[in-house]
Protein backbone atom coordinates (compact mmCIF):
# COMPACT_ATOMS: atom_id res chain seq x y z
CA UNK A 1 0.00 0.00 0.00
CA UNK A 2 0.64 3.71 -0.06
CA UNK A 3 1.27 5.79 2.90
CA UNK A 4 1.68 9.27 3.26
CA UNK A 5 4.80 10.21 5.94
CA UNK A 6 7.11 12.37 6.92
CA UNK A 7 10.57 11.38 5.58
CA UNK A 8 13.87 12.68 6.74
CA UNK A 9 15.98 12.76 3.92
CA UNK A 10 19.09 14.98 5.56
CA UNK A 11 20.35 15.59 9.12
CA UNK A 12 21.60 19.12 10.14
CA UNK A 13 19.67 21.44 7.86
CA UNK A 14 19.21 25.04 9.22
CA UNK A 15 16.66 26.33 11.00
CA UNK A 16 13.74 27.73 10.82
CA UNK A 17 12.82 24.65 9.79
CA UNK A 18 9.92 26.29 8.21
CA UNK A 19 12.24 27.96 5.55
CA UNK A 20 14.51 24.15 5.52
CA UNK A 21 12.06 21.78 5.53
CA UNK A 22 13.79 18.91 6.69
CA UNK A 23 10.69 16.74 6.49
CA UNK A 24 9.17 16.27 3.28
CA UNK A 25 5.56 14.41 2.79
CA UNK A 26 6.19 11.78 0.50
CA UNK A 27 4.06 8.90 -0.71
CA UNK A 28 5.86 5.74 -0.22
CA UNK A 29 5.17 1.84 -0.99
CA UNK A 30 4.72 0.16 2.60
CA UNK A 31 5.10 -3.67 2.39
CA UNK A 32 2.19 -5.55 4.41
CA UNK A 33 3.46 -7.24 7.64
CA UNK A 34 5.31 -10.59 7.94
CA UNK A 35 5.22 -13.01 10.89
CA UNK A 36 4.47 -11.01 13.99
CA UNK A 37 3.82 -7.72 12.47
CA UNK A 38 1.21 -5.74 12.64
CA UNK A 39 -0.41 -3.29 10.55
CA UNK A 40 -1.88 -0.11 12.36
CA UNK A 41 -3.67 2.93 11.28
CA UNK A 42 -2.11 5.68 13.44
CA UNK A 43 -4.27 8.12 15.27
CA UNK A 44 -1.64 10.61 16.90
CA UNK A 45 1.62 10.97 17.15
CA UNK A 46 3.84 13.09 19.73
CA UNK A 47 6.91 15.49 18.71
CA UNK A 48 9.37 14.49 21.17
CA UNK A 49 13.06 15.97 21.23
CA UNK A 50 14.24 12.25 19.86
CA UNK A 51 12.91 13.37 16.69
CA UNK A 52 14.53 16.70 16.79
CA UNK A 53 17.45 15.39 17.69
CA UNK A 54 17.73 13.38 14.50
CA UNK A 55 16.60 16.36 12.46
CA UNK A 56 19.38 18.40 13.86
CA UNK A 57 21.77 15.72 14.07
CA UNK A 58 23.02 15.31 16.94
CA UNK A 59 21.28 11.55 17.34
CA UNK A 60 22.41 10.68 14.28
CA UNK A 61 21.05 7.95 12.21
CA UNK A 62 20.63 6.11 8.78
CA UNK A 63 18.88 8.02 6.17
CA UNK A 64 16.57 8.86 4.78
CA UNK A 65 13.82 7.91 7.54
CA UNK A 66 10.19 8.11 7.86
CA UNK A 67 10.54 9.83 11.72
CA UNK A 68 8.12 9.43 14.51
CA UNK A 69 8.45 7.05 17.46
CA UNK A 70 5.78 8.24 19.91
CA UNK A 71 2.37 7.01 18.40
CA UNK A 72 -0.96 5.08 18.83
CA UNK A 73 -3.24 3.79 16.79
CA UNK A 74 -5.78 0.93 15.22
CA UNK A 75 -4.39 -2.49 14.64
CA UNK A 76 -6.41 -2.98 11.07
CA UNK A 77 -4.12 -6.61 9.66
CA UNK A 78 -2.31 -8.96 12.66
CA UNK A 79 -0.06 -11.60 11.71
CA UNK A 80 0.82 -11.65 15.27
CA UNK A 81 -0.97 -13.72 18.09
CA UNK A 82 -2.42 -11.46 21.09
CA UNK A 83 -3.48 -8.61 18.61
CA UNK A 84 -6.81 -8.53 16.34
CA UNK A 85 -8.13 -6.00 14.22
CA UNK A 86 -9.86 -2.94 15.77
CA UNK A 87 -6.98 -2.90 18.72
CA UNK A 88 -6.11 0.36 20.28
CA UNK A 89 -2.52 0.15 20.74
CA UNK A 90 0.25 2.69 21.59
CA UNK A 91 4.38 2.08 20.63
CA UNK A 92 7.22 1.63 23.00
CA UNK A 93 10.01 2.44 20.83
CA UNK A 94 12.53 -0.10 21.90
CA UNK A 95 10.86 -3.58 20.67
CA UNK A 96 11.39 -6.20 23.09
CA UNK A 97 12.23 -9.79 21.76
CA UNK A 98 11.74 -11.33 25.20
CA UNK A 99 14.52 -13.77 24.64
CA UNK A 100 17.92 -11.42 25.56
CA UNK A 101 19.65 -11.45 28.33
CA UNK A 102 18.86 -8.05 29.74
CA UNK A 103 14.90 -9.22 28.41
CA UNK A 104 15.41 -11.95 30.39
CA UNK A 105 16.16 -10.03 33.84
CA UNK A 106 13.20 -7.86 33.05
CA UNK A 107 14.94 -5.08 31.14
CA UNK A 108 12.95 -4.93 28.29
CA UNK A 109 14.49 -1.01 27.42
CA UNK A 110 18.13 -2.73 27.09
CA UNK A 111 17.35 -5.28 24.39
CA UNK A 112 19.95 -6.25 22.30
CA UNK A 113 18.26 -7.32 18.83
CA UNK A 114 16.07 -4.09 19.71
CA UNK A 115 19.29 -1.95 19.90
CA UNK A 116 20.64 -3.20 16.95
CA UNK A 117 17.83 -3.05 14.60
CA UNK A 118 16.44 0.93 15.83
CA UNK A 119 20.27 1.59 14.46
CA UNK A 120 20.11 0.04 11.60
CA UNK A 121 16.73 1.71 10.73
CA UNK A 122 14.86 -1.60 10.56
CA UNK A 123 11.73 -3.54 12.54
CA UNK A 124 12.80 -6.20 14.82
CA UNK A 125 13.32 -8.91 12.41
CA UNK A 126 15.89 -6.99 10.29
CA UNK A 127 13.40 -6.16 7.69
CA UNK A 128 12.28 -3.00 6.31
CA UNK A 129 8.61 -2.58 5.42
CA UNK A 130 9.09 1.09 3.28
CA UNK A 131 10.47 0.83 0.37
CA UNK A 132 14.09 2.87 0.08
CA UNK A 133 12.76 4.29 3.64
CA UNK A 134 14.17 3.36 6.70
CA UNK A 135 12.14 2.83 10.25
CA UNK A 136 12.46 5.44 13.67
CA UNK A 137 13.10 3.55 16.18
CA UNK A 138 10.72 0.59 14.61
CA UNK A 139 7.57 2.56 14.54
CA UNK A 140 7.65 5.77 12.34
CA UNK A 141 4.43 7.07 13.35
CA UNK A 142 4.82 10.29 11.25
CA UNK A 143 2.75 8.93 9.09
CA UNK A 144 -0.69 7.64 8.09
CA UNK A 145 -0.36 3.86 8.90
CA UNK A 146 2.61 1.68 10.00
CA UNK A 147 3.73 -1.74 9.99
CA UNK A 148 5.02 -2.31 13.26
CA UNK A 149 6.61 -5.57 15.50
CA UNK A 150 4.47 -6.99 17.57
CA UNK A 151 7.03 -6.48 19.82
CA UNK A 152 6.54 -2.83 19.92
CA UNK A 153 3.13 -2.25 20.33
CA UNK A 154 0.93 -2.54 23.82
CA UNK A 155 -2.92 -2.92 23.85
CA UNK A 156 -4.46 0.07 25.75
CA UNK A 157 -7.75 1.07 26.48
CA UNK A 158 -9.36 1.91 22.91
CA UNK A 159 -11.78 5.00 24.87
CA UNK A 160 -8.41 6.64 25.07
CA UNK A 161 -8.47 9.62 23.01
CA UNK A 162 -5.82 9.31 20.65
CA UNK A 163 -4.13 12.72 21.67
CA UNK A 164 -3.27 11.72 25.11
CA UNK A 165 -2.85 8.21 24.11
CA UNK A 166 -0.05 8.81 21.87
CA UNK A 167 1.77 10.61 24.94
CA UNK A 168 2.23 7.03 26.88
CA UNK A 169 4.82 5.80 24.92
CA UNK A 170 7.52 7.69 25.24
CA UNK A 171 6.95 11.08 27.65
CA UNK A 172 5.05 9.43 29.73
CA UNK A 173 7.04 6.15 30.30
CA UNK A 174 10.47 7.79 30.20
CA UNK A 175 9.70 10.77 32.67
CA UNK A 176 7.40 8.66 35.39
CA UNK A 177 9.25 5.41 34.97
CA UNK A 178 12.61 7.31 35.59
CA UNK A 179 11.18 8.14 39.15
CA UNK A 180 9.18 4.99 39.87
CA UNK A 181 11.74 2.57 38.12
CA UNK A 182 14.86 3.73 38.01
CA UNK A 183 15.23 5.61 41.16
CA UNK A 184 12.33 3.92 43.13
CA UNK A 185 11.50 7.45 44.96
CA UNK A 186 9.67 6.82 48.39
CA UNK A 187 7.49 9.24 50.22
CA UNK A 188 9.02 12.08 51.93
CA UNK A 189 12.20 12.02 49.79
CA UNK A 190 13.42 15.30 48.22
CA UNK A 191 13.46 15.43 44.30
CA UNK A 192 14.58 17.84 41.58
CA UNK A 193 13.95 17.61 37.68
CA UNK A 194 15.99 19.79 35.56
CA UNK A 195 14.46 20.74 32.48
CA UNK A 196 10.20 20.96 31.71
CA UNK A 197 10.09 19.42 28.71
CA UNK A 198 7.39 16.68 27.97
CA UNK A 199 9.47 13.78 29.62
CA UNK A 200 10.72 16.40 32.73
CA UNK A 201 7.32 17.11 33.53
CA UNK A 202 6.15 13.79 33.36
CA UNK A 203 8.90 13.07 36.17
CA UNK A 204 7.39 15.66 37.79
CA UNK A 205 4.29 13.69 37.88
CA UNK A 206 5.75 10.65 38.74
CA UNK A 207 7.06 12.59 42.03
CA UNK A 208 3.84 13.99 42.72
CA UNK A 209 2.54 10.05 42.37
CA UNK A 210 4.95 8.99 44.83
CA UNK A 211 5.01 11.66 47.50
CA UNK A 212 8.32 13.03 47.15
CA UNK A 213 8.45 16.44 49.18
CA UNK A 214 10.22 18.69 48.70
CA UNK A 215 9.79 19.09 45.17
CA UNK A 216 11.63 20.91 42.67
CA UNK A 217 11.44 22.07 39.11
CA UNK A 218 14.17 23.69 37.00
CA UNK A 219 13.55 25.38 33.53
CA UNK A 220 14.82 28.37 31.33
CA UNK A 221 11.10 29.36 30.48
CA UNK A 222 8.94 31.33 33.21
CA UNK A 223 5.39 29.56 32.16
CA UNK A 224 6.89 25.89 32.34
CA UNK A 225 8.00 26.83 36.09
CA UNK A 226 4.48 27.88 36.78
CA UNK A 227 2.92 24.88 34.92
CA UNK A 228 4.96 22.64 37.13
CA UNK A 229 4.03 24.36 40.79
CA UNK A 230 0.39 23.41 39.51
CA UNK A 231 1.37 20.08 38.87
CA UNK A 232 2.53 19.50 42.33
CA UNK A 233 5.92 21.69 42.62
CA UNK A 234 6.82 22.46 45.72
CA UNK A 235 9.42 25.27 44.66
CA UNK A 236 10.36 26.31 41.40
CA UNK A 237 13.84 27.22 40.11
CA UNK A 238 14.79 29.45 37.16
CA UNK A 239 18.14 27.98 35.70
CA UNK A 240 21.19 29.86 35.41
CA UNK A 241 24.45 30.37 37.41
CA UNK A 242 22.55 29.98 40.61
CA UNK A 243 20.27 27.63 40.36
CA UNK A 244 22.29 24.96 41.64
CA UNK A 245 22.65 26.97 45.15
CA UNK A 246 18.55 27.66 44.87
CA UNK A 247 18.20 24.18 45.04
CA UNK A 248 20.33 22.81 47.60
CA UNK A 249 18.51 26.12 50.06
CA UNK A 250 14.91 24.53 48.70
CA UNK A 251 16.10 20.64 49.67
CA UNK A 252 17.61 21.75 52.80
CA UNK A 253 21.37 21.12 51.65
CA UNK A 254 20.85 19.26 48.64
CA UNK A 255 17.81 16.65 47.16
CA UNK A 256 17.86 13.05 47.56
CA UNK A 257 17.25 12.50 44.03
CA UNK A 258 18.11 15.03 40.91
CA UNK A 259 16.52 13.94 37.35
CA UNK A 260 18.60 15.75 34.10
CA UNK A 261 16.23 15.40 31.39
CA UNK A 262 18.02 18.26 29.05
CA UNK A 263 20.19 16.07 27.02
CA UNK A 264 22.97 18.38 28.19
CA UNK A 265 26.42 17.38 30.12
CA UNK A 266 26.51 20.67 31.88
CA UNK A 267 22.75 20.59 32.86
CA UNK A 268 23.88 16.71 33.98
CA UNK A 269 27.18 18.70 36.40
CA UNK A 270 24.79 20.83 37.73
CA UNK A 271 22.31 17.92 38.42
CA UNK A 272 24.65 15.80 40.32
CA UNK A 273 25.85 19.29 42.13
CA UNK A 274 22.13 19.89 43.81
CA UNK A 275 22.29 16.21 45.26
CA UNK A 276 23.25 15.80 48.98
CA UNK A 277 25.63 13.18 50.37
CA UNK A 278 24.36 9.88 49.73
CA UNK A 279 21.85 11.23 46.54
CA UNK A 280 21.01 9.96 43.17
CA UNK A 281 21.26 11.50 40.20
CA UNK A 282 19.17 9.96 37.36
CA UNK A 283 19.51 11.26 33.76
CA UNK A 284 17.20 10.47 30.98
CA UNK A 285 17.77 13.05 28.30
CA UNK A 286 19.82 12.24 25.22
CA UNK A 287 23.07 14.58 24.82
CA UNK A 288 25.36 14.45 21.68
CA UNK A 289 27.71 11.73 21.70
CA UNK A 290 30.98 13.64 21.68
CA UNK A 291 29.47 15.08 25.29
CA UNK A 292 31.15 14.07 28.53
CA UNK A 293 30.74 15.55 31.96
CA UNK A 294 32.74 15.50 34.97
CA UNK A 295 32.41 14.89 38.86
CA UNK A 296 34.46 14.73 41.50
CA UNK A 297 35.70 11.22 41.71
CA UNK A 298 36.45 11.01 45.17
CA UNK A 299 32.38 11.92 46.24
CA UNK A 300 31.16 8.65 44.62
CA UNK A 301 33.20 7.19 47.50
CA UNK A 302 33.30 9.46 50.58
CA UNK A 303 29.65 10.61 50.05
CA UNK A 304 28.17 7.69 48.44
CA UNK A 305 26.75 9.51 45.75
CA UNK A 306 25.29 7.66 42.43
CA UNK A 307 24.79 8.48 38.75
CA UNK A 308 21.94 6.35 37.06
CA UNK A 309 21.42 6.32 33.39
CA UNK A 310 17.46 5.42 32.54
CA UNK A 311 16.08 4.68 29.10
CA UNK A 312 12.71 3.93 28.20
CA UNK A 313 12.00 4.78 32.09
CA UNK A 314 13.64 1.44 33.31
CA UNK A 315 9.80 0.23 31.78
CA UNK A 316 8.47 -3.22 30.99
CA UNK A 317 6.00 -1.09 28.45
CA UNK A 318 3.53 -4.09 28.38
CA UNK A 319 3.04 -3.66 31.83
CA UNK A 320 3.65 0.08 32.52
CA UNK A 321 1.39 1.66 29.82
CA UNK A 322 -1.78 -0.06 30.87
CA UNK A 323 -0.27 0.74 34.85
CA UNK A 324 -0.08 4.67 33.65
CA UNK A 325 -3.21 4.78 31.69
CA UNK A 326 -4.93 3.29 34.74
CA UNK A 327 -3.63 6.30 36.88
CA UNK A 328 -4.57 8.47 34.52
CA UNK A 329 -8.25 7.51 34.17
CA UNK A 330 -7.85 7.56 38.09
CA UNK A 331 -6.91 11.05 38.25
CA UNK A 332 -3.84 10.49 39.91
CA UNK A 333 -1.16 11.05 36.51
CA UNK A 334 -3.07 14.01 35.06
CA UNK A 335 -1.05 13.44 31.42
CA UNK A 336 -3.58 15.76 29.61
CA UNK A 337 -2.18 18.73 31.30
CA UNK A 338 0.88 18.59 28.99
CA UNK A 339 -0.83 18.57 25.68
CA UNK A 340 0.17 21.62 24.26
CA UNK A 341 -1.49 21.82 20.87
CA UNK A 342 -2.26 19.47 18.24
CA UNK A 343 -0.72 19.39 14.75
CA UNK A 344 -1.33 18.37 11.06
CA UNK A 345 1.28 16.92 8.93
CA UNK A 346 1.57 20.00 6.51
CA UNK A 347 3.05 21.97 9.69
CA UNK A 348 5.78 19.42 10.92
CA UNK A 349 8.69 21.62 10.13
CA UNK A 350 7.15 25.05 11.86
CA UNK A 351 5.75 22.63 14.97
CA UNK A 352 9.84 21.43 15.27
CA UNK A 353 10.49 24.97 15.03
CA UNK A 354 8.25 25.61 18.11
CA UNK A 355 9.68 22.59 20.18
CA UNK A 356 13.45 23.76 19.01
CA UNK A 357 12.58 27.02 20.63
CA UNK A 358 11.50 25.41 24.06
CA UNK A 359 8.37 27.04 24.26
CA UNK A 360 5.75 23.96 23.84
CA UNK A 361 5.58 20.66 26.36
CA UNK A 362 4.28 18.44 23.81
CA UNK A 363 2.44 19.06 20.81
CA UNK A 364 0.67 15.77 18.74
CA UNK A 365 0.42 15.09 15.14
CA UNK A 366 -3.61 14.19 14.71
CA UNK A 367 -4.29 11.68 11.80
Amino acid sequence: MIVRGAVLREMGLPKPYAESRPLRIEEVELAPPGPGELLVRIRAAGLCHSDLSVIDGSRPRVMPMLLGHEATGEVVQSEAPGFAVGDAVAFAFVPACGECGPCAEGRAALCEPGAAANTAGTLLSGVRRLDGVHHHLGVSGFADHAVVSARSAVKIDPELPPEIAALFGCAVMTGVGAVVNTAQVRAGRSAVVFGLGGVGLSALLGAVLVGAHPLVAVDVVPEKLELARSLGATHTVLAGPGAVEDVRDATSGGADYAFETVGSGKVLEQAYAATRRGGTTVTVGLPHPSQSFSIPAVSLVAEERTVKGSYLGSAIPSRDIPRYIALYQAGRLPVDRLLTATVGLANLNEAFDTLAAGTSIRQVLVL
